[in-house]
Parts: structure tokens; sequence; C-alpha cells
């Protein structure tokens, strides 16, 4: 007799509910423990057989991934996004318990990757930096956009120095408007600061790992942009193709298409219609397709291979997005095919460099430069 059981949890701050069912699909189970590692566990230790366990990512699925993983044959970690069934009929936390444990029996759900715990802190010092990052970023246009609403032309950057503090303060006639302009002020110098500090504790953390200077080999990847790729990606072998990684940052282009077969004279063949593109993908990783982005703006507006590369396909007359050709619109199917297809774009080493990140730390690898300007990247 099959003992296999699919275990869903439905997952809250207070209680957890959770639902067994096993190969058949019936129900054999249900309880609702308070969220709490060892009650958890507890409900899991009075199973027998293969336990499969699902749940939906959130704020606790890290912590009981961790939890569950030496208890359970799998654990997987689902995405709510991709889960339509818990979104039709009622809903209670008993009901999509049992829907995610009927959704896993099924093999159905789509799984969001949890692991490498030795890079746990480097990806908690990423998603730090670029936290900070983004909320300076805020910062700065919050005190531009006060300027421009009081009609003060406020271009360049000499608005955000403190040297010019007073001079720009001295333009705010209201006493109030003034005094939020000093506030923001102050929350700019101490998320700089921050930023500095992260900042070093990120790139110091990075150079535990060998993978850093093997991503440094590629051109206009920088100290900070290869300390974010190993933090975001954490190890290349959880894509099972390229195209996988593609489409996790956002560069994999989405089609439609219907009707794609028709019998002529009694044979089955294929539609010769085009397939319409859509676009990119939207369901991605946004700090990694910024990553990417970043390093190919940077990489075709200044003098080098890529940029060579990339007027000889303008002047062959490649097709962009509406307006002015420009390094931001390569988003094109046979742009993406070529740069992965042609030789010209890798920097030639003397030895060939594995494509894993996991490399041994004693290598000696050729490391890019730091190029200036790279904001929040490599600055």
């Amino acid at each position: 007799m099959d003992s296999t059981k699919y275990i869903g949890m439905d997952v809250h701050k207070e209680a957890t509910t959770i639902a067994v069912m096993n190969s058949a699909g019936k129900l054999v189970m249900e309880s609702i423990v308070e969220t709490k590692g060892a009650t958890i566990v507890q409900a899991l230790e009075g199973l027998r057989g293969e336990l499969y366990v699902t749940l939906e990512e959130g704020t606790w699925a890290t912590w009981l991934y961790d939890l569950l993983q030496p208890h359970a044959t799998k654990v997987v970690v689902c995405n709510p996004r991709k889960n339509a069934l818990l979104q039709t009929g009622n809903k209670s936390d008993r009901i999509d318990a049992r829907k995610l444990a009927e959704l896993l029996r099924a093999g159905l759900l789509s799984a969001v990757y949890h692991g490498e715990t030795g890079l746990r802190t480097l990806k908690e010092l990423g998603r730090s930096y670029l936290a900070i990052s983004k909320d300076l970023t805020r910062t700065m246009n919050r005190v531009k956009a006060l300027y421009r609403s009081w009609s003060i032309p406020c271009g360049g950057t000499s608005v955000y120095a403190p040297r010019h503090r007073t001079e720009w303060l001295s333009k705010i006639t209201e006493a109030g408007v003034r005094r939020r302009a000093e506030l923001f002020y102050q929350q700019l110098d101490g998320l700089q600061k921050l930023r500095q500090e992260e900042r070093r504790d990120l790139l110091a953390e990075s150079r535990k790992h060998g993978a850093t200077e093997l991503l440094r080999q590629i051109p206009y990847i920088g100290p900070i942009r290869a300390a974010l790729l190993i933090a975001l990606l954490q190890t290349p072998h959880r894509f099972r193709t390229k195209r996988q990684l593609w489409a996790y940052s956002g560069l994999a282009l989405e089609t439609h298409s219907s009707g794609e077969y028709h019998y002529a004279q009694g044979q089955l063949q294929r539609s010769k219609r085009p397939v319409q593109l859509r676009g990119l993908n939207q369901n991605h990783n946004h700090d990694l397709k910024s990553i990417f982005k970043g390093a190919a703006t940077k990489a075709g507006s200044a003098a080098g291979p890529f940029h060579d590369f990339y007027t000889a396909l303008l002047a062959k007359g490649m097709k962009t997005d509406d307006g002015p050709p420009h390094i931001g619109a390569q988003d094109r199917r046979d742009h993406l095919n070529r740069l992965e297809e042609r030789s010209v774009l890798r920097r030639p080493t003397d030895k060939t460099a594995s494509v894993g990140l996991n490399v041994s730390a004693d290598e000696s690898l050729p490391a890019a430069g730091i190029m200036p300007g790279d904001v929040p990247w490599d600055s």
C-alpha cells in the first residue's frame, strides 16, 4: 500500500491550517496548530510514510522551509500568483490548505527556489543594499519634487550636495516648506551613510566566494554587480537551461499563437502564420533585469566590442523600438539570438572558464575594473 502523504499548509501569523491527502486523493487528516516551530514539527512527526509538503511563498516561507526540510521527503514553496485554483469558489484557511495539497498531488504547483544556505549572508546583505538604494532614490526624487512644486529650477546634482544646501534652502520662502526640505536632507544624509556601510559589508562578503572573480571577467560587471548577481541567482544549476535564466531575468520573449495546424489534401500541416510577439515576459526578477540592462547600457555607450557589434547591427537595418536607436531597445528576437551566438562579445581568456558559479576561491582570474558612474550597482 502506498504510504505517500501530500500536505498543504495555509500559514498565518497566529495559526497554521494543515490538510493531509493520501496518494488516492482522499483527505485523511486536518488540523490547526499554532504557528510555532515545535508544534508544526510535532504535527509532521505524527505522520508515517513519504511526506511531501507545500506552502505558499510569503513572510514565513524561508523559516518554514529550513524548519521542515529535515522532516519531509520534499518541501515545495509555491508561487501564489500561479495558484488560480485558490482564487475560485469559497475561500477559507481549511479550503486553501486542501487545495494546496490537491495541487501538490497533481504536480501543478510552480515552485519558488529556496536553497544554498551557504549564501544566506550574502543574500541578506544584497537585499539590504538594494532596499537602501531604492529608499535613497525615492528621497532624492522627493527633494527635487519639493523644489519643482515651488517653481524653483533644480537641474543637476548640486541640490543634493551638503556645501550648497544653505544656498538652496534660502530659495524657499515658506517656513514650513523649508523645514520639510531640511528633514528630507537629514534623511538623505542618513541613507547615504547607511548605503556606504552596507556597500563595504557586501563587497567584503562577496570576496569569500570564488564566483565573484569569475563573473567579473564579463565586461562591465563590476564588484557590486557581481556580488548582487550571486546573491540573486545563488547557483546557475537551479535553471534547467539558459532560457529559464532569460525568463527569470525578464529577457524572454512572450509569444502568442493559435490554430497552428490544419489539414491540406489529407495531410496535417503546420500553419505558416508568424508567431505573434507580445514583448518581454512580465513575471521576472526586476533587480536582476536592472543589473543586466545597466551593464548592457554601459557597454553600448562606451567604445568596445559590444558597441561596435551593436552599431554594425543597426547599420545592417536591424529594427529597434519606436524612437531613435539606443542600446535599451535590444528586446527583439533576432538581436537576442545573435548576442547569444556571437563569440566576439566574449572576453578572450587563456583557459575556458566554467559556466558554474561554484568555482574554487584559489583560482586566479582576471578581474574587470570598477566602472565610474554605475549607480546604484557599481558606485
